[in-house]
């Protein structure tokens, strides 16, 4: 089992052991020695010798405490070089107490094999394909990674996804977004660390916005509220107009926005829907309310009102048209995307419409 924060001469005995275990797993190799590097600096930490079908082979290993994709990037090369001083050219393997997909990915991209300690594992050569898979994450890593999309990292994501071309100074991002300089501070070493980011002379621009949106989209969580449902006779034109009367952003006056599938049909109309939605705080429900005349449903609601906890929404919220205020390209797609099948499909078109980038 993985243990986290191991000592690095802990962390290279571990993953010796890892690799021994896995080479022994497969029937055709004889192994020979998995051994600790010692004297001069060769370039790698582990030597595992074994044979295959009666032909010597090496597996030349790297032991680093970090798998984010930056420091697996910056250690490949090297890697591949100190494999080249072996005769015959050892294997180079990669390995860390655990690898992201987009760690693996390079490795894969690199053509070095890689070992984790959680025991994800990759190696190929001379007709031996070895790979493994498992779903189990370190907790740390977890939560790592889930705290990159809480309420107020999220904030900061909403306005670098806005523009993901252009780069911001971090006193900058943080008053754009609302939030502390040391939140933005963690959130950029977060971006980086995964690749998502790059930090310019100009400061910090996403590199990868459709990666990242595409990890927020696996662990998002509809924004925290209580659900309102009601029914009203409004509809078409009359509806519009009074949504028009009462729905706004501004901070001093009550809010309200435009959300989900009817946010959708003024960004990139797919498909119609019965039900209207809206996010609002507690005064904007209340104009809502008396605007398109609710009345409460306990069946056959057409209007679902979520009176939010937080405020990131309507932050990001913008204007596609004189009147109406709906949440962003971004939030309008993450919320489609957890709202079902037919959300689903009305996710992806809103993607292609207003969400595919050029960096």
């Amino acid at each position: 089992m993985l243990k986290a924060h191991l000592p690095l001469k802990q962390l290279e005995e571990q993953a010796a052991l890892a690799v021994e275990e896995l080479l022994k797993h497969v029937p055709a190799l004889q192994v020979h020695g998995v051994e600790l590097a010692h004297g001069p600096d060769i370039g790698v930490d582990i030597i595992a010798r074994f044979t295959h079908n009666g032909r010597p082979h090496l597996l030349a290993c790297e032991v680093k405490s970090m798998g984010q994709p930056r420091h697996v990037r910056a250690a490949l090369l090297q890697l591949q070089r100190a494999a080249d001083n072996f005769t015959p050219r050892a294997v180079p393997i990669f390995i860390a107490p655990f690898l992201s997909h987009e760690a693996q990915a390079l490795c894969r991209e690199y053509e070095v094999g890689y070992l984790d300690l959680m025991g994800n594992a990759r190696i190929v050569l001379d007709g031996i394909y070895i790979e493994r898979q498992v779903s189990d994450k370190p907790p740390a890593f977890q939560r790592s990674f889930k705290s990159v999309f809480k309420p107020k990292s999220a904030q900061v994501l909403r306005i670098l996804l806005r523009d993901p071309g252009r780069a911001w100074k971090v006193v900058d991002l943080a008053e754009a977004s609302a939030v502390s300089l040391g939140h933005v501070s963690n959130v950029r070493t977060e971006l980086v660390d995964r690749e998502w980011a790059e930090v310019t002379d100009d400061g910090l621009r996403l590199a990868r916005p459709g990666d990242l949106l595409d990890a927020w989209r696996e662990v998002y969580e509809a924004p925290k509220g209580e659900r309102l449902t009601f029914y009203t006779t409004l509809h078409g034109s009359l509806l519009e107009s009074a949504a028009r009367e009462v729905l706004n952003v501004d901070a001093e006056a009550p809010r309200s926005v435009f959300a989900s599938f009817s946010a959708a049909q003024w960004l990139a109309p797919y498909g119609r829907v019965s039900t209207q939605y809206f996010y609002a705080d507690d005064a904007g429900a209340k104009r809502l309310h008396d605007s398109l005349k609710l009345s409460p449903a306990t069946a056959g609601a057409n209007v679902v009102i979520t009176v939010l906890r937080e405020e990131g929404a309507f932050l990001d919220a913008i204007a596609p048209g004189p009147g109406i205020v709906c949440t962003s390209p971004v939030q309008t797609y993450l919320d489609l995307a957890i709202a079902g099948e037919r959300g689903a499909e009305a996710a992806d078109h809103l993607r292609k419409e207003k969400l595919s980038w050029q960096t």
